[in-house]
């Protein structure tokens, strides 16, 4: 029956996707040994839209297994300043979970995802194609272990710093 109904609803997901740095990476661990393809990309995802919406499903495909690391909300006022982020580290990571391409997220407090790249191994890197392969954090970690570092292209006119302008420009 190829279009049989799915028993859950994706609201269900919130909750019970997001894991602790110790719990992912003792289930990367696992994985690994289920030989199964661990995926990462990372953000702040503050204002999902579809770019990163693409971005998420292109990463899911290209393994078994899609982990999203989120930058933490101390992380987010670091690197995009005081008035951010607009949405809670906890309704960011909701809104991920719910998202059938992501399986897990982990919420971080670092500037970059360093760390927990580190801690994942994951064999495949993702990050938007606006990010040249020097500046992806990890990225010559995943590839010293012969990883893979994926950039996808991004949506045209698809962003949220466009979004940011578009809400602050028709508010005034």
């Amino acid at each position: 029956m190829p279009f049989a109904r799915r028993s859950r609803k994706p609201w269900d997901n919130v909750g019970t996707k997001r894991k602790g740095l110790k719990a992912v990476r003792a289930l990367a661990r696992r994985l690994r040994q289920k030989g199964r393809r661990i995926v990462f990309t990372n953000g702040c995802f503050d204002l999902i839209h579809p770019g990163h919406i693409q971005i998420l499903t292109r990463a899911h495909a290209l393994g078994d297994y899609l982990i999203v690391g989120l930058n933490s909300d101390k992380s987010v006022r670091r690197l995009k300043g005081p008035s951010r982020p607009f949405i809670s580290q906890q309704g960011r990571s909701q809104m991920l979970e719910a998202l059938e391409c992501v399986d897990c997220v982990v919420i971080f407090d670092a500037p970059t995802p360093e760390a927990l790249i580190r801690a994942i191994h994951p064999d495949v890197l993702v990050k938007g194609a606006d990010w040249t392969k020097g500046e992806i954090a990890g990225g010559d970690f995943v590839a010293s272990y012969g990883g893979k570092i994926a950039r996808v292209p991004l949506v045209k006119g698809q962003s949220s710093t466009r979004l940011i302008r578009l809400l602050k420009n028709n508010v005034t």
